[in-house]
């Protein structure tokens, strides 16, 4: 039986599962990245590697900032005007998109390191850092999105989904 994730369902009509799809995809992304120091150490920079390497660069360097103005220009102001209760919360996730920004610096160097023959393998430590960041990160956004599909209405997160999409066109 094919096992089909959220991202081969969600569109730009439902912003809310598009944010959802884009954390599936950072998870995803994340265990490729905790089990890739192993894999290296056994099998060495092969092509495989590469090829994760780079869709793993490509990702956090274009997706992911992509997400975060998704949410700290559309969702975040939105779910604020209709709840202000939220506005801590969502100070705090901004705070983070920031160490996660930093956190990606310091590993997407590595990984070009990586990918130029410049370095063996990647700082296991970056990645759990790198990783729990995200894990928390989530852990606490995504009640905020659940909060967005109860008190949002259609014409919020239609228009939402609009500027999502066009945003990605630029």
């Amino acid at each position: 039986m094919l096992n089909l994730s959220p991202q081969q369902f969600a569109s730009w009509e439902q912003p809310i599962d598009m944010l959802y799809a884009c954390h599936s995809k950072v998870k995803s992304f994340c265990r490729q990245l905790q089990i890739l120091p192993d894999y290296i150490e056994q099998n060495g920079c092969n092509q495989a590697v590469q090829n994760d390497v780079k869709q793993i660069l490509n990702y956090f360097n274009q997706s992911a900032p992509l997400h975060h103005d998704d949410e700290e220009k559309d969702f975040f102001p939105a779910l604020i005007k209709q709840l202000p209760e939220t506005q801590q919360t969502v100070d705090t996730l901004a705070e983070q998109h920031h160490d996660l920004h930093h956190n990606w610096d310091l590993l997407s160097l590595q990984l070009n390191e990586l990918l130029l023959g410049q370095r063996k393998n990647v700082d296991r430590e970056l990645i759990a850092r790198f990783v729990a960041g995200y894990d928390q990160h989530i852990a606490i956004e995504e009640p905020l999105f659940e909060l967005g599909r109860t008190h949002l209405n259609h014409d919020e997160l239609d228009a939402m989904g609009k500027i999502m999409a066009e945003r990605r066109k630029a």
